[in-house]
């Protein structure tokens, strides 16, 4: 088996037999007797998926249909109409029993992996039995179909997946986009996450092989955030890759050229993007995982021209903002005497440094010069300032400190000068908080707030275990990718998680379901501030920055709401009349999974 680096992969077969797609058949439709699991709602009507309006696909045909597709959910009426008598076992099953005998199987994998291995199999057969556990068991799912485990499914992406799972764009393409866009098969499309493969997570260039990345955000923009998993459209742009291992293997499957930049890349964005604005006016696009440099770039030229934005950027900076805000609530400060230290200078620190420097201007109450002030950004060589002598790169120059700071290289002695409430991680580095990082912050606020927010896990600054320890159980902890409770001197700590997923899906579908002639970055404001009042006063006591996962939909919804309707007062709103309920609007649009037309259990 080839995972697109021409290595072998080793496949770790569980109870037996690995991972067969007949097993997929047997879990959703039908075949095996589990236990149903318990069934959570999700709190929200309206915006049922199941099957597709007006289609007319029969037999087996229908049954080859993802989307469409219910298995073992459709009806014995349903089964006549539809040609489907013979095709399914008897038993009509509901949607707890389709869900409880999935999660049965899913909870029997130990290999995160063969987990990811088997949901794709589940969503290439039944798709709305896919989305419905998602929705369900969102916190159990999201480390399995994103970060962590979608690092390792892209590092073996050639071999985990064959099944068509969204498009692919190469520079050879140019000229053909639009027409490109007719070959898929569904008619509207309301979302696009689209990746050039160029930084995939901590894991750098990946090429073809990051199109995991844009699969599974599509998947979380459906479970958290209500899109239509029929309007979402995963994409890779194929620029070419500077990986060697990649070029020199015979099973990559993107092109064997070195990776496109400058002009010429950007313009590959920019026809692609005007595509999709001319086939699907209404479209948001989600840049993401693109490399620093062009990530910015893309973002400056495409804002007002396309309906977009870019998760590192942005995504990022409202999500650690949230958690700054709360984090500061927890320490009893105002914002007005911030001052952070971003171990990291790439996009998406600099996103976050911009966010945070917005809300100390909005907020906080200093002027831009002040707030900007406030950050301290520390790359590959010390304190960015203007007088170390080096060229700086551009999206570096607005937090490049012009007050006299010593240009220092040590990050304890930074810290040592900032004495910041702060500390965050996004550099991809690993673990490189060390204890001495950790006491320093600790000499100037009780409770120091300890973000490494780094993906995937191994890619973490430090662990949750070492910075209570090294904290001696005091700091604030939150991280990009989750930690485990920690048993700190009698007491269970409850590491935080910063996941951009708090976000996004709100901020992608009110800004959608408005109409937005474009987002700007008050829109990301308007969201981390909603996000930071889920956590209540007495949970902030305890040390709660970020709520729980499982809200997920019920902040998606709200988020979503608060975002439409400043789109409205901003004047960005081209969806007319305005509508009198948002909250009713964007939950009515919302959709929600139907894997079983069947009420009751019946057997012929």
């Amino acid at each position: 088996m080839g995972n697109g680096s021409g290595k072998p992969i080793k496949v770790i077969v569980e109870g037996g037999g690995g991972i067969h797609p007949s097993m997929v058949q047997q879990a959703a439709s039908g075949g095996g007797g589990a236990a149903p699991a318990p069934v959570a709602s999700s709190g929200l009507g309206g915006g049922l998926g199941a099957p597709s309006p007006g289609t007319r696909a029969m037999g087996t045909a229908l049954l080859d249909t993802p989307s469409d597709n219910l298995g073992s959910g459709f009806t014995y009426e349903e089964r006549k109409v539809k040609r489907l008598q013979g095709l399914l076992p008897p038993h009509a099953e509901t949607a707890a029993v389709k869900v409880g005998r999935a999660m049965d199987y899913f909870r029997k994998l130990t290999v995160p992996l063969n987990k990811y291995m088997f949901l794709d199999r589940v969503r290439n057969n039944e798709e709305q039995l896919y989305f419905e556990m998602l929705v369900r068991y969102l916190p159990e799912m999201t480390p399995i179909v994103y970060t962590p485990t979608v690092g390792e499914a892209c590092q073996h992406f050639g071999s985990v997946t064959f099944e068509r799972t969204g498009m692919f764009f190469s520079v050879t393409d140019s000229g053909r986009m639009r027409a490109m866009l007719d070959n898929w098969p569904h008619q509207d499309v309301e979302i696009i996450v689209v990746t050039d493969g160029g930084r995939i997570l901590g894991l750098g260039d990946l090429g073809t092989n990051g199109m995991g990345i844009p699969i599974g955000k599509c998947a979380l923009y459906v479970a958290a955030g209500g899109f239509d998993p029929r309007k979402s459209l995963p994409v890779t742009l194929d620029m070419g890759t500077n990986n060697k291992e990649l070029l020199e293997s015979p099973y990559y499957m993107g092109m064997k050229n070195e990776r496109l930049k400058g002009e010429d890349h950007l313009a590959i964005v920019e026809e692609f993007c005007l595509a999709v604005k001319d086939k699907w006016p209404n479209c948001l696009i989600q840049f993401e995982d693109f490399q620093t440099d062009a990530a910015f770039n893309i973002l400056e030229k495409m804002r007002k021209k396309v309906l977009c934005f870019n998760d590192d950027i942005q995504g990022t900076g409202a999500t650690v903002l949230s958690g700054l805000v709360n984090g500061v609530r927890a320490q009893g400060g105002s914002l007005k005497d911030v001052n952070v230290v971003f171990f990291g200078a790439g996009s998406s620190a600099v996103g976050v440094a911009t966010m945070i420097s917005l809300l100390l201007e909005e907020k906080g109450g200093l002027s831009a010069d002040e707030a900007r002030g406030r950050i301290y950004l520390v790359d590959s060589k010390g304190l960015v300032t203007t007088t170390r002598g080096d060229k700086l790169a551009e999206h570096k120059k607005a937090f490049a400190r012009t007050d006299g700071t010593p240009d220092m290289k040590d990050l304890a002695e930074i810290i040592a000068h900032a004495k910041p409430n702060a500390l965050f991680g996004l550099s991809g580095a690993g673990p490189v908080f060390m204890q001495e990082h950790i006491e320093e912050m600790c000499k100037y606020h009780e409770q120091p707030l300890v973000f490494p927010l780094s993906n995937p896990t191994s890619k973490a600054e430090v662990s949750a275990v070492n910075a209570y320890a090294w904290s001696k159980g005091k700091c604030l902890f939150a991280a990009g990718s989750p930690f485990p409770p920690v048993e700190y001197e009698g007491k269970t700590l409850t590491p935080g998680q910063g996941n951009n997923m708090f976000i996004f899906p709100g901020v992608g579908f009110g800004a959608m379901a408005a109409q937005a002639e474009y987002i700007p970055d008050s829109l990301f404001i308007t969201a981390a501030d909603e996000l930071a009042h889920f956590v209540t006063d007495a949970e902030i006591a305890q040390g709660k920055l970020y709520p729980d996962i499982t809200e997920m939909r019920e902040i998606s919804a709200k988020i979503a709401t608060s975002v439409a309707s400043k789109c409205y007062d901003l004047g960005l709103a081209r969806l007319s009349p305005k509508p009198g309920s948002m909250d009713n609007f964007i939950r009515k649009r919302m959709f929600v999974p139907k894997c079983s037309n069947v009420v009751e259990e019946s057997r012929m």
